[in-house]
């Protein structure tokens, strides 16, 4: 039976699942992810499969690039669901993650990978850097709604804000960490703070604002025959992020970050028009079903590609400690005097990890050597799996205690 016809049937499969699965779990204490990672895991664990699936670390190249299609996907998803605009007041929770919490997690977790683990500086830094970013693809289960939905709470909107920019944010930390695989020098750190930390981050946000407002005016403001808006193609979302991430990674920015900021900027662009809508639920679309495909490829490598076969015992305690203490340490340091410890618990819990931390490993084992390259992905691929059960069996009666608390809240306020 040729290969193509199976993988093309395989295909279908997942497609029609796509659809049918978040309608059926939508009551259960489980997610689509971990459906995702399952299946997968089930069918390359048959005697005659392994070996058909790779390990990560040999595919680096299609690793890095089809995790960074599906984030560049989502974080344009995200950036269109905010209704909130943008501010420092108002986005006040979201600015304490950033600029405490995630390097505060970054610091704790490098520490803990050289003393746990015996990993090099730039090993450590580069799996702190990976696992820092709370994931906007594995985290939409705790997202705001789409556009001009009511269920924008303060618990889903910083969540979604914090997925959406901590990405970008993130990135030169796994620079630095590249960095310091070539030369550990006060002359690499100053040049890596020039270039990572002020170009990158400045051209990421300026180019993402620039071409958001641009396609919002064509979008929205050129001539009624002209816009773009009166297509009603929900497939336009697609050109906006990889124009948005194209042009900027041109300019030695950071197009995660842009296209976040290219989303946002559209989203101010006419904020009621339901066309946002359009963009958003073919975005989410495509989203769900690359996330599909690729939470199956790493099931399939979790058995098929021995992907756990340098896991050791330190590196599980590793994975652990991040998850239940270093993260919502982190989160509820960062958020210290803000909402009531309940929602305050909530954000700093759902710390998610998942295909940005695959995306970063991939990027820069591809541009550096790196001390013990596999047990950075046993470790990482660890933290992935335990974090899609846990959050993924918790998320739905998590919030549906969150909200139930704030209707009786807002009832006892009227």
């Amino acid at each position: 039976m040729s290969a193509y016809i199976v993988v093309l049937a395989g295909f279908g499969v997942v497609v029609l699942l796509t659809a049918w699965l978040p309608m059926v779990l939508k009551e259960l204490p489980l997610s689509l992810p971990i459906f995702c990672v399952g299946l997968g895991a089930l069918i390359f664990a048959f005697p005659q499969i392994p070996g058909v699936m790779p390990h990560p670390n040999e595919e680096l190249a299609l690793v890095e690039r089809l995790s960074e299609f599906v984030v560049i996907i989502s974080l344009m998803g995200a950036g269109l669901k905010i209704d909130r605009p943008f501010g420092w007041k108002r986005w006040r929770l979201t600015w304490r993650l950033l600029g405490i919490s995630m390097p505060l997690t970054i610091v704790a977790l490098a520490w803990l990978g050289q003393v746990m683990m015996g990993l090099s500086l730039a090993a450590a830094l580069l799996l702190a850097a990976a696992l820092a970013p709370t994931d906007p693809v594995l985290a939409s289960d705790i997202q705001v709604g789409p556009p001009g939905d009511s269920e924008e709470d303060e618990v889903r909107f910083t969540l979604t804000s914090e997925a959406g920019l901590n990405d970008g944010l993130a990135f030169p930390f796994i620079l630095l960490a590249v960095a310091f695989a070539h030369e550990v020098s006060a002359t690499s750190v100053m040049e890596w703070f020039a270039y990572a930390v002020v170009w990158k981050i400045a051209a990421g946000i300026g180019m993402g604002y620039v071409i958001g407002r641009a396609l919002g005016w064509l979008t929205f403001h050129l001539p009624n025959r002209a816009k773009l808006s009166r297509t009603g193609a929900g497939f336009v979302a697609v050109g906006i992020t990889c124009v948005a991430y194209g042009l900027t990674e041109m300019v030695r920015g950071y197009g995660f970050l842009a296209v976040f900021v290219a989303a946002l900027a559209l989203r101010a662009t006419e904020p009621e028009h339901e066309y946002h809508s359009k963009l958003h639920d073919f975005a989410e679309e495509l989203e769900r079903l690359l996330m599909m495909v690729l939470l199956v490829l790493l099931g399939g490598a979790m058995t098929g590609g021995n992907l756990f076969a340098t896991l050791t015992w330190q590196a599980a305690g590793f994975g652990l400690l991040a998850l239940f203490v270093v993260r919502p340490l982190a989160g509820w340091i960062g958020l210290i005097g803000t909402d009531p410890p309940p929602a305050r618990a909530a954000i700093s819990f759902f710390g998610i990890r998942g295909l940005g931390s695959i995306y970063y490993l991939a990027y820069a084992l591809n541009h550096a050597k790196f001390d013990n390259a596999n047990l950075l992905w046993s470790t990482a691929g660890f933290i992935i799996l335990v974090s899609i059960v846990l959050h993924g069996i918790t998320v739905t009666p998590a919030m549906r205690h969150l909200d139930h608390r704030r209707k009786l809240a807002a009832r006892a306020a009227h």
